[in-house]
């Protein structure tokens, strides 16, 4: 394989970022492999979006009794499996794609989550299918932490607030691939080739990844990031030096899992968390309880939420870098607050599809602002490139704990209150003071900006 490490004649100039700089001098040599990478990443992780929905749109096959007379109980417990093991999967793949980079872990990942896809379509017993979607999980938490420390290897802290919020955009265009690809190939093959063209495709992008992916610029002989923008080159301890702070140590994942900044952020994205999972799978039941409307137009009310996710993360993102001078911290505050105050307040919008669909895209909106930032740019930020893989592993994994409590939130609250009793009330008084207690817990790190020292000349 040929990287290209013919060198352009000496160091790049110093180039501006998505968020502006000291030059308007790029280097295309630099340019073009920082947009390869960033094009790669995103496919790679919309990619894993493909192997992930299978199950779920085959759901209504596997319920039939002919085909696996799958209850709704079984559904339900191959889901909290694959929950649970793709929880572990970040704590267990974060760490290992610092030491052995991005490009390994990936792989490897993704060809695993093939493998297991193939399986599942191949199955004809529940538990068999329950067991495989356990380490679906598993293999689908391999995405994440590794490639979002491969995007901060390419792209400085000035400029990944709106890297990040236009690359983040790859689970919500992945998703409504995967669902309408896998639907697409039930109805036509059926049920079994809702797993089966899923994984051709990952398969081809796993071929793609193997070709045009590298983890670093210097891999292909160019200088680190922050020599190529002139800035100072983040470290996790402020008493140390890069030179102490190698690239692939374990002395990195160690520092980064004694970070008190990183297990901060960890314990507000589990806060964080409930509320976009929540309002992800319960509400089209909500809208159907409070307007009466058919299953079409609580999913059409419902899906306001996700259409507004990509525009939330893409505007916190670019606020947090040209605002705020690539500060996250600010931007997740004040979202946070008025966040709360919206949940606390949304069962009493007036009972219109006019106000409850524009609620939804209200909360849609601001929870994806804090929820990309904190899991990509802030991560990248506080574990520095070095050690992102480690902190986004550390902190999804936490949000994952967080996406569990969220899905199953409505059960607890149908035990609590009662049934036949409203549980909607206590649950978004819940969800706000635990979004409002979020922006508490980040308002003392204001100013926090992760430690540097000056780049190298």
């Amino acid at each position: 394989m040929n990287d290209h490490n013919a060198t352009t004649g000496g160091p790049p100039k110093v180039a501006s970022g998505l968020a502006g700089g000291p030059s308007p001098t790029r280097d295309r040599r630099y340019e073009f492999w920082r947009w390869r990478i960033f094009g790669i990443t995103w496919l790679a992780y919309a990619g894993f979006y493909l192997t992930r929905k299978a199950f779920s749109v085959a759901k209504n096959e596997l319920k039939k009794p002919e085909v696996m007379g799958m209850t709704k109980a079984d559904m339900s417990w191959i889901d909290g499996a694959n929950s649970v093991a793709y929880a572990l999967g970040q704590f267990i793949w974060g760490p290992l794609g610092d030491k052995f980079g991005p490009r390994a872990i990936v792989l490897v990942g993704m060809l695993a989550s093939v493998t297991t896809a193939l399986a599942m379509g191949s199955s004809s017993t529940v538990l068999l299918m329950g067991v495989l979607f356990a380490l679906q999980g598993l293999c689908q938490s391999s995405g994440w932490a590794p490639l979002t420390k491969n995007v901060g290897e390419f792209f400085s802290r000035r400029e990944r607030g709106s890297v990040m919020g236009f690359w983040c955009t790859n689970y919500a265009l992945g998703g409504f691939v995967a669902s309408t690809l896998a639907a697409w190939a039930a109805q036509k093959f059926g049920w079994r080739y809702a797993f089966f063209v899923p994984a051709g495709g990952l398969f081809g992008i796993w071929i793609l990844f193997l070709l045009f992916q590298r983890n670093r610029p210097e891999d292909v002989g160019l200088p680190p990031i922050e020599q190529y923008h002139g800035e100072a080159e983040e470290v996790i301890d402020p008493a140390a030096t890069p030179a102490l702070e190698p690239e692939g140590s374990w002395k990195i994942v160690v520092e980064v899992m004694r970070n008190k900044m990183v297990w901060l952020l960890a314990g507000v994205y589990f806060l964080i968390k409930p509320t976009r999972y929540l309002m992800l799978f319960w509400s089209p039941v909500y809208i159907n309880e409070l307007l009466g409307t058919g299953t079409a137009t609580s999913g059409f009310l419902g899906s306001l939420f996700d259409l507004a996710g990509p525009l939330g993360s893409l505007t916190g993102g670019l606020i947090s870098d040209r605002l705020f001078k690539s500060k996250r911290v600010p931007v997740c505050v004040i979202t946070l607050f008025i966040l709360a105050v919206l949940m606390v307040t949304f069962r009493f919008l007036p009972a219109t599809r006019l106000a409850v669909g524009a609620g939804m895209f209200a909360i849609g909106f601001l929870v994806f602002i804090p929820d990309t930032l904190i899991s990509g740019a802030a991560a990248m930020d506080f574990g520095t490139k070095k050690g992102a893989s480690t902190a986004s592993g550390i902190i999804n994994g936490f949000g994952s704990i967080g996406q569990i409590i969220g899905v199953t939130l409505p059960g607890w609250a149908d035990k609590l209150v009662g049934q036949g009793h409203d549980i909607w009330n206590p649950i978004f008084l819940w969800l706000g003071v635990a979004l409002a207690l979020a922006g508490l817990l980040m308002v003392p790190q204001w100013n926090r900006v992760p430690p540097s020292v000056p780049a190298k000349s």
